[in-house]
């Protein structure tokens, strides 16, 4: 792809909303199931940076960043301002610091930063962070050997759908992705997968087939946790593929039957994700219930017997 892909994807955005550099977007916490059926209280933090540098097709975090590279400095305070404000922080087990961005590219998180960052993560028994393939490497150990915990990359795999893969506008391909994932094993640090669900070009009824040989595919490179992601449309793009018959919004059945067929997935750690999870078509009678029961199997792992509906079914 080029970068006049990229000036026609960003084209098609709404406008994005003013996002404040010296607070956090906000943070959760969750539990969650990971390799071996342990469950860790983790700590979200959705902190406010700079962009992304890659445009994929499907995305909509551009519209959490802020414009330009992210004060030096900003980072730190907007974790310590939510860690200070924590009643219970000697009953979590992992910090998450979500970006919307790459943890490890200089523009969105300044290389200063990285100590503050760490000592501030120091509590914590494991961390994770997000970053594209193409930036893994060296700062990645540099960061590892700053925080006591184990530390966890998250990578958008997405799809290894071959046409798919090719129109994501991501500039990673499989090879990469591998030896990201085989430096991260190597060094005794974690990987987490990002695996889309719905995939614009991936015709629907072959969307579960992919999202799970996706997951399978992450699964045997090492993942020890893998989140199936449904695509939301709003950027503008992904709305211009509908219109092209190559996009359509995957209904929460098919984020359920995803997950039906991913449970057991060797050691990794298999969960839907369900930030918005209302956004989904859903049937109005059984959806709450299907949302319920993958909240229970994103803890357990386990398989449970289908909602049925007299409605939809």
């Amino acid at each position: 792809m080029s970068s006049t892909e990229d000036g026609r994807i960003r084209s098609l955005r709404p406008a994005k909303p003013h996002v404040n550099p010296s607070k956090a977007h906000g943070s959760t916490i969750d539990s969650e199931r990971r390799p071996g059926g342990i469950v860790e209280r983790a700590l979200t933090v959705f902190l406010a940076g700079a962009e992304c540098p890659f445009t994929c097709s499907f995305c909509d975090l551009w519209r959490w960043t802020v414009d330009g590279p992210t004060p030096p400095g900003a980072l730190p305070a907007q974790l310590r301002q939510v860690l200070d404000n924590l009643e219970d922080l000697d009953n979590l087990d992992r910090l998450k610091l979500y970006n919307a961005s790459n943890f490890f590219d200089p523009r969105a998180v300044p290389p200063e930063d990285l100590p503050a960052l760490a000592d501030l993560a120091s509590p914590f028994v494991g961390v994770t962070v997000e970053s594209h393939a193409n930036m893994v490497g060296p700062p990645v150990l540099a960061f590892s050997a700053c925080i006591p915990g184990r530390l966890e990359v998250a990578i958008g795999l997405e799809t290894i759908h071959p046409v798919a893969a090719a129109h994501l506008n991501k500039r990673m391909d499989l090879p990469r992705f591998d030896a990201a994932a085989d430096f991260l094993g190597t060094h005794e640090m974690d990987l987490r997968v990002f695996v889309l669900v719905g995939a614009p070009y991936v015709a629907p009824e072959e969307s579960v087939e992919w999202t799970v040989r996706t997951a399978e595919y992450a699964a045997r490179r090492g993942a020890a946790a893998i989140a199936l992601i449904p695509v939301r449309g709003g950027n503008g793009e992904l709305e211009r593929l509908a219109g092209q018959g190559h996009f359509a919004p995957p209904p929460l059945r098919q984020l359920e039957d995803s997950l039906d067929r991913c449970v057991g997935l060797g050691p990794a750690a298999v969960a839907a994700d369900l930030w918005d999870v209302d956004r989904l078509p859903a049937c109005a009678k059984c959806g709450p219930h299907r949302v319920e029961r993958l909240r229970r199997m994103n803890l357990t792992g386990r398989s449970e017997p289908p909602v049925s509906c007299g409605a939809c079914d």
